[in-house]
């Protein structure tokens, strides 16, 4: 039996040895605890674009000279404030049209030169959930309609949607628990929510409860701005029936940069991110991964804006890599096309099954064209 004394000599010791890394790690100076350091800017802590700015943190941080530092921002209109004048924000993921409202708007003069865009990102879906009388959107005239919190994404597509839609809404600005409740209790019309489906807002939400998705119509100015979609039994299995899918619009988001020109450190880290980024890019398409990412085409462009420097430096550089879909991205697209050209031409809609052996005989088709 060892003394206890020994003991508490042994217990000492391992102590101190879990320490010294520890110590070590809190003497660096602080320019190496700050170097490669890049902090990227996202929406709540629930959303979807946290998740994807995680997916970066473990695809570039090498524990050494980079790492993402993720910053969660409070609104989009907020988060576009910040990646102008917050010290140390270097880039923020923003919805495109809350880009084109602040240009439109002129909320900061010259803001099209002053910010400039890596790429375009992943889509997300307008969700407008009603009550069980309100069968068209045309009927939520003058009737409140929950926009979420003031500045956020949400509330600048629902004001510019409606808007072209011409139906005057009266707008609450409740968190979406809090709308929610409302809207069982009759409090409000509709909901509004901008989020990638299937969107956890919605888990709680019960077929008995009646409340159910409005189509959302698309005319010329909506098509131009926005992308039609849809919402099916497969997103939300309680609140739409199968084979009913829902037609709506999606919103795209960007990767924006700041202006770092005058920054030298950061810019060279910012720019050794997108290499990095860049490059392994298509392992972000394997499982494990947030399946938006193979919605995203890096060499996809955003009109009236600049691409950052280093990014479009890289696509001439690699062109052919980055317009080469992955085998999972291509059969996204596909799945996307059959959606879009079936709803163009009023058909209905096509399950995933027979999508995916229309797609596989598209496969061996082009196989035949390329010998």
């Amino acid at each position: 039996m060892v003394p206890l004394r020994s003991c508490k000599v042994l217990v000492v010791i391992a102590l101190a040895l879990f320490a010294l890394p520890w110590q070590a790690l809190l003497a660096q100076q602080p320019q190496a605890v700050n170097r490669g350091v890049v902090e990227i800017e996202t929406s709540g802590s629930g959303g979807m674009s946290v998740r994807l700015v995680e997916d970066l943190a473990n695809l570039v941080d090498d524990g050494a000279t980079r790492r993402v530092l993720p910053v969660v921002g409070k609104g989009a209109l907020q988060i576009l404030v910040d990646l102008k004048y917050l010290r140390g924000i270097d880039m923020a993921i923003l919805p495109v049209d809350v880009l084109e409202y602040a240009k439109a708007q002129r909320l900061y003069p010259g803001i099209e030169a002053s910010l400039t865009y890596i790429t375009k990102l992943h889509n997300e879906e307008f969700h407008l959930l009603a009550r069980p009388e309100i069968q068209d959107i045309s009927e939520l005239k003058d009737r409140k309609v929950n926009v979420d919190v003031q500045g956020s994404g949400t509330s600048i597509t629902a004001a510019r949607l409606f808007e072209m839609l011409k139906i005057p809404v009266a707008v609450t600005n409740d968190t979406q628990d809090v709308a929610l409740d409302k809207l069982r209790r009759g409090e409000i019309a509709a909901v509004a929510f901008v989020g990638g489906k299937p969107s956890p807002v919605f888990a709680s939400l019960k077929r008995n409860e009646s409340i159910h998705f409005l189509v959302i119509p698309v005319n010329a100015a909506i098509a131009a701005t926005y992308t039609p979609t849809r919402l099916s039994e497969a997103d939300y299995p309680e609140l739409i029936p199968q084979n009913k899918p829902v037609e709506t619009i999606a919103v795209g988001n960007v990767l924006a940069v700041t202006e770092l020109r005058q920054l030298p450190e950061r810019s060279r880290n910012v720019a050794n991110f997108v290499d990095i980024f860049f490059t392994g890019f298509q392992s972000l398409l394997a499982p494990g991964h947030h399946p938006k990412w193979n919605e995203v085409n890096l060499a996809a462009e955003l009109p009236g804006w600049r691409r950052y420097a280093p990014a479009g430096q890289w696509l001439q550089r690699n062109m052919q890599v980055a317009k080469t879909p992955s085998p999972e991205m291509l059969r996204t697209m596909f799945s996307r096309f059959v959606d879009e050209r079936r709803q163009a031409i009023g058909g209905a809609a096509m399950t995933q099954q027979d999508k995916d052996a229309l797609f596989q005989q598209f496969r061996s088709w082009e196989r035949e064209q390329a010998r």
